[in-house]
């Protein structure tokens, strides 16, 4: 009998490129999605993420039960699902089995030569580029992750998976909800470990479980020397990436060249240089970690440098929208100290003028646990002004927490990060209507400048991108 599975918020990144993937390999796939409801019960337009969906063939449900029905071979649930979510209680009445959505992915990724990629940054950028390279080497790989792929989504997908018809799955691995600890691929990478949704001490013993899944398997555990957390899971520098000589690829080189960077990497013998269409030296790691595992599956490092030239991008990660009127916009999902102090640098590395930046938090709880770190890491990255290159100081813009729903405690605003700064000499400006403040923005920006959109979680933010594109271009 064909398996049969019936994901619960089908719509969400992590489900729907799984969903994909099942499909893709000739799985009968269904779901259901609270948006979904609303167009079927004729109140809203149909959401593009359905269609595209269906165009996958995967069947579309409101989350009223319906779809859910004897026979399934299991239905699939992430964390974000309640016990009193009607089709999971459906579920339960019909006695169908209840998978979480890393359960899944750990089945799938056994039944496939799996390279997963792990770390609390750059994880949707590093598995988009590890799935390039294969690509490019005509290897045919699958992928699955968190964000879609540029040219992908530009040929109207969700662009966040692939079933190939090669024996390699490149899969982008979670820690946020714990569930890392469930695999043990071919091949592992950890690019770094800061502290995000957990504390530093918790997410150590999920990275720690993790590697040894990966080494008690016999397979290849491969980590960056350059983060000093992630280093200490380091199984031999033979594995591993960074920027000194006794690792087993090394960065060295490095320039930033407008929105581009170069720089040469060593392997062995071979030293070859590379060219990426991305901003930051954090790029260099995302691609010498890409490259590192490449190498594992058996690319050589002329395609790795020759594949990664012409690396589309990612969604929200680092994307340059354009220049418009002589100012730069630029769209991230930064939302963790560490990538939001990245993709500022980044900024500040081909920005004639300054950066003008923007963070929207997600979420009361995570903005309470991360105020210090957020703070201080925005105040160490922030240039002053600087009258040798005629340059204004850095600004950093914050507009109200992105509430997604749930009972929460509202004891802390976005405007406390503004008057943290305040106090650290910085210049922040707390406008709550984040509208408000893209027009407070614009009176800032002039030619030169570079404006850096930051935030996560909110679907929303894309149209927000949007919508600041075009008060740029009518100015």
């Amino acid at each position: 009998m064909t398996n049969s599975y019936f994901f619960i918020g089908v719509a969400g990144v992590g489900m729907s490129a799984i969903a994909q993937y099942l499909v893709g390999k000739g799985v009968a796939v269904s779901g259901s999605d609270r948006q979904f409801g609303e167009f079927l019960n004729g109140n809203a337009e149909k959401p593009l993420v359905m269609s595209q969906l269906e165009d996958c063939g995967i069947k579309c449900f409101a989350q009223d039960g319906s779809g859910v029905v004897e026979g399934l071979t299991a239905v699939v649930v992430s964390t974000a699902i309640e016990d009193s979510n009607p089709d999971l209680k459906r579920a339960k009445e019909l006695g169908i089995p209840v998978m979480h959505r890393s359960e899944m992915l750990a089945k799938i990724s056994k039944e496939a030569r799996t390279i997963a990629i792990s770390g609390t940054s750059g994880k949707s950028t590093v598995t988009a580029m590890v799935y390039h390279i294969l690509e490019y080497a005509g290897l045919q790989p699958s992928v699955m992750t968190g964000a879609g792929l540029v040219n992908l989504q530009a040929q109207g997908k969700i662009g966040n998976a692939v079933s190939g018809k090669g024996e390699w799955l490149v899969a982008e691995v979670d820690e946020s909800d714990g569930t890392l600890v469930r695999y043990e691929p071919e091949i592992g990478v950890i690019l770094n470990i800061d502290k995000d949704h957990k504390e530093i001490s918790e997410l150590e013993q999920i990275f720690l479980k993790f590697s040894q899944n990966v080494l008690s398997a016999g397979h290849i555990l491969i980590v960056n020397d350059a983060h000093p957390l992630a280093k200490k899971f380091s199984a031999g520098r033979e594995f591993d990436f960074g920027y000194e000589s006794y690792v087993s690829v090394q960065g060295i080189d490095f320039k930033s060249v407008g929105t581009h960077i170069q720089f040469r990497v060593r392997h062995g013998n071979e030293l070859v240089k590379f060219e990426i269409p991305l901003p930051g030296k954090h790029n260099m790691e995302n691609a010498l970690a890409a490259t590192a595992a490449a190498l594992r599956a058996g690319v050589s490092l002329h395609t790795c440098a020759d594949a990664l030239s012409s690396f589309p991008g990612v969604f929200r990660r680092h994307q340059i929208l354009g220049t418009f009127n002589g100012v730069t916009l630029v769209d991230d999902f930064a939302h963790n100290p560490a990538k939001i102090a990245a993709s500022i640098k980044s900024v500040q590395d081909f920005t004639e003028g300054r950066v003008i930046a923007w963070f929207q938090p997600h979420g009361f709880g995570p903005t309470r646990f991360l105020r210090k770190d957020l703070v201080d890491f925005i105040a160490k990255t922030l240039r002053p002004m600087d009258m040798d290159f005629d340059r204004k100081n850095d600004v950093m813009f914050f507009s109200e927490i992105y509430y997604a729903g749930g009972t929460v405690t509202r004891d802390i605003s976005a405007g406390d990060l503004a008057d943290d700064l305040i106090l650290k000499g910085c210049e922040a400006i707390y406008i709550a209507d984040r509208n408000e403040c893209a027009k407070k923005m614009l009176e800032y920006a002039e030619p030169g400048d570079t404006i850096l959109l930051m935030g996560a979680r909110d679907p929303s933010l894309q149209e927000f991108a949007r919508s600041v594109k075009q008060l740029l271009e009518n100015r």
